[in-house]
This record gives C-alpha cells, structure tokens and sequence, in this order.
C-alpha cells in the first residue's frame, strides 16, 4: 500500500536542494508516529539523526511525555536488556527494494541495529528517492557482511565465491589513507560485497551468508520493516506492509 503526501509548495524549491533536505523531512514524518510512553529504537545514520533532534524538541516543548524527564529533558537511553521488546524503530536505510527488503549497515553498524530493529513491533524506515532499487544491491554500492578478524581473507574469498554467478567483489572495508581496516562496535572487521546484477532469493542468500564459519552477520533487512517513508521531489510516499 502506498500513500503519497506532497511537500508544502513554499518550501518545495529549497527541498529539493540537497539530498539531506528530503531525508529531514522524511523523518519528521516518521517521528509523528510516536506516542508518549513508548520504547524506541532509533538508528545511527545521518537520516536518524533528524529522528533523534525531532524527538528531542517535541521532549522539550512537553508535546511528548516520558516516563523519567532525564536531565535537561533529554531522551531517556536503555538496552534491549531492560527493554527487550521495541515499540517503534525509526532508522534510515541504503536500499530499498520493491518489497521493502533493505540494504543497512554501510554506516558500520548493522549487528546491533539489526538486533534493536528485530525486537521491534513497527520498523519505520526513512529514505529520500534515491535510495530505491530494482533489487538488493541494485545501486552498485556496498552489501556489508560483518566478520571475524581471524582469517578474514578467507571468509572474504568463500563470500565472493558463493554469488559469483552474480558478479560479485568482495573487499575489505578499510579507513584513511594508510588503509586501516575499519573495526566495527563489536571489534570486527565489514567485508563490503558488490554484485553486478540480483543475487536471486534473499531469504535462501541469507542463509548461506550465515552458514559461513566467521560471518558475524549481514547487512540484508528481510521482511523487516513495517514501514517506508520515502521523501522526494514531489512529496512524500508512504509504503505500507
């Protein structure tokens, strides 16, 4: 189901400036889903971030309430250990597919978003246009994989090897100028993989990603999110499971 809502024509010509401009209004949009009392689960990204300074104004002009006004009315952090079930999850997202199947993690930090975002009820993903695609992967940029350090050429080589039907590269995500390998929040290292044209079935793709000895996990949301904000142009889709 979609649901297309246009921006206010006043601001319609500064909009669609910069890709930051649509990604902000995107998520202010997702931001109206939340109600006072709530568990939320908010993501790292750039897109997110606007989630977090939306919610920290609404906190402060008392338009939502919680449970403890910690500090200067800031928002309240927990973990899935206190909270282990999330009612709402707002992140952004590198791709998406026709069937709302994403691509995340190309920020470094798809294990623990993939942890809070699947405790979650509703997963409200916000992106601008340019982040649709045909198929995962479909941009030409990054599927992360996060891996062990131990051996990590090796787990490199069979990931290559099990999608080489669809063109796939596999490399190292490294850092500056020497080429550092970029580490991740749980001390691992991201094999970014690249394919040429669709790895086929996701969910069958995912299990053979996993069964690698030295995979932690990957950057393939399946059938995870509940919601599409997407901001262009024109206005504001909203696509529905």
């Amino acid at each position: 189901m979609e649901a297309g809502l246009p921006l206010p024509s006043s601001s319609l010509s500064q909009l669609i400036l910069t890709q930051d401009d649509l990604k902000k209004i995107a998520a202010y949009k997702a931001v109206e889903y939340i109600e006072s009392g709530m568990v939320l689960g908010l993501g790292t990204g750039s897109t997110a971030k606007h989630a977090v300074d939306r919610i920290g104004k609404l906190l402060r002009q008392g338009k939502l309430k919680t449970h403890e006004q910690a500090l200067s009315l800031g928002i309240p952090l927990s973990d899935l250990d206190s909270h282990p079930v999330v009612d709402l999850a707002i992140d952004g997202a590198d791709e998406v597919d026709p069937y709302l199947n994403l691509v995340k993690g190309r920020g470094g930090s798809l294990l623990r978003e993939k942890m809070v975002e699947g405790a979650c009820k509703k997963f409200v993903v916000i992106v601008d246009e340019s982040k649709l695609v045909n198929y995962i992967g479909g941009s030409g940029l990054a599927m992360p994989v996060e891996v062990i350090q131990f051996c990590w050429k090796f787990t490199a080589s069979r990931l290559q090897n099990l999608f080489q039907e669809s063109g796939c590269v596999a490399k190292l995500r490294t850092l500056g100028e020497k080429a550092e390998p970029y580490v991740t929040d749980n001390g691992n290292y991201i094999i970014d993989l690249y394919f040429k044209q669709s790895i086929g079935d996701l969910k069958a793709a995912s299990d053979s990603i996993l069964q690698i000895a030295g995979v932690v996990e990957h950057g393939m949301f399946i059938d995870m999110a509940t919601t599409v904000i997407v901001a262009g142009e024109l206005g504001l889709i909203v696509k529905n499971k």
